[in-house]
């Protein structure tokens, strides 16, 4: 009997026993679409979580672990331990090698949500995901001391519009004792969605975070804050002493290491430059650990389908010695009624598992736009690749020495039979 021959008659076999097949097909497609779900969300997760920042070639903040001053700076997780001075600020603007800086300023809030200051260069330098800049949805960066730019989430989620006034609060914890109530700002511009802390973030200039200070001391407004009007405060020197970290860009990059050496070791203050690429792939080393739990629950998922097959063979044993006695009558061979019903277990993984990767691809289709716009990940992954590929491999290969197993039993079944079946 030809190899094509028993293919047919494994389908044959397969279509007289349907309902416990598609059972087990349907087992064994949900089990490689969990695997490749989470394998695409994973990868597709780092790829965002490594792209919230591109385009930097490295951030400067006063002496930290890179890791920590990358945090705050753009994650804004943390707050920073010390300030950059503003003249070690203008050092690194007035640097040959360094083709651009954009000021950050951290430590206010508004509602729980960071309040970010810098000046003009964040809207031309700041890029995320592919180099993108950020974009406004509606209105314009600020302009005046008091205006304010809010990300997408923030927007959406307290009800702004461009016109509205908010306050700030000093600290940057949920509920705050202390708001910069007479100094309410103007929103101008309400950004685009990033999928990134932009979303979360209240942008003001740098000008703003000293105006909403003026008079303060050691954290709580003194007598000479209240006295002064949001008007009197714009005719004071705003300009700042302390920012809390800079993004730089090179002017080239073969220069890097030259760069970060000469930062490292600025005489008039300690200060640290980071690779963000690099400081933030250290931390996805951590928090892909759980990804990578997920993916070996998956892969025991599949393991589990696969054992469907076996379970779905095995139990037909009994009601099929009639089949393997027939076929041993006219001319099968051992061989051959191995090579069956291991047919039988290939088929059953390879149409699971193709069944599988469509679907994989169908919900990706589907639940990319909702995963871009709400989380910012771009799902990895529009045509089948190599890790499909793999996981299709791996799973008929598992499933045809699976298969050796009720084939060896039918083996010993139809030996022991030979023409007269015992029931």
């Amino acid at each position: 009997m030809s190899l094509s021959a028993l293919i047919s008659l494994a389908w044959a076999s397969l279509w007289n026993r349907r309902a416990s097949a598609l059972l087990t097909i349907t087992a064994v497609a949900v089990s490689v679409m969990l695997f490749l779900g989470v394998d695409k969300l994973k990868t597709s997760s780092e790829e965002s979580f490594q792209q919230t920042i591109t385009g930097t070639d490295m951030i400067v903040g006063a002496r930290t672990s890179p890791v920590s001053l990358v945090m705050f700076t753009v994650f804004h997780i943390g707050d920073p331990a010390a300030g950059m001075t503003w003249e070690s600020y203008e050092w690194l603007q007035s640097r040959s090698d360094i083709e651009w800086t954009v000021p950050i300023s951290l430590g206010d809030s508004h509602d729980g949500y960071r309040v970010v200051g810098t000046d003009q260069s964040f809207f031309e330098h700041y890029q995320f995901r592919d180099r993108q800049n950020v974009s406004f949805a509606d209105g314009v960066p600020f302009d005046d001391l008091y205006d304010v730019v809010v990300g997408a989430d923030v927007a959406a989620e307290k009800g702004y519009a461009v016109g509205d006034q908010i306050e700030l609060s000093h600290g940057t914890g949920p509920v705050s004792f202390q708001d910069h109530s007479d100094r309410p700002f103007t929103i101008t511009g309400i950004l685009d969605a990033t999928g990134t802390p932009v979303d979360e973030s209240v942008l003001v200039s740098l000008l703003a975070i000293e105006a909403i200070h003026v008079g303060w001391q050691s954290g709580a407004p003194s007598p000479l804050a209240n006295m002064m009007t949001a008007d009197d405060v714009r005719q004071l020197n705003l300009r700042p002493h302390i920012i809390s970290s800079a993004l730089v860009g090179l002017s080239d990059r073969r220069s890097t290491l030259n760069t970060m050496r000469a930062i490292n070791t600025y005489s008039q203050e300690a200060l640290v430059a980071a690779p963000p690429a690099q400081a933030i792939a250290e931390v996805w080393e951590l928090v892909g650990v759980a990804g990578n739990a997920l993916m070996a629950v998956s892969a025991f998922v599949i393991l589990v389908g696969l054992v469907s097959i076996l379970t779905s063979i095995l139990t037909s044993l009994r009601e099929r010695r009639r089949e393997m006695a027939v076929l041993r009558a006219i001319g099968a061979g051992p061989a051959q009624i191995m090579t069956l019903l291991i047919s039988e277990a290939v088929l059953l993984a390879a149409t699971g598992a193709a069944f599988g990767i469509t679907l994989v691809y169908l919900a990706s289709a589907l639940a990319a736009p909702i995963f871009e716009a709400r989380f910012g990940i771009a799902l990895a992954g529009t045509y089948p690749g190599m890790t499909d590929l793999k996981v299709f491999l791996a799973v008929i290969v598992t499933a045809g020495v699976l298969g050796l197993i009720p084939a060896i039993q039918a083996l010993k079944n139809s030996l022991a039979d030979g023409l007269s079946i015992k029931l």
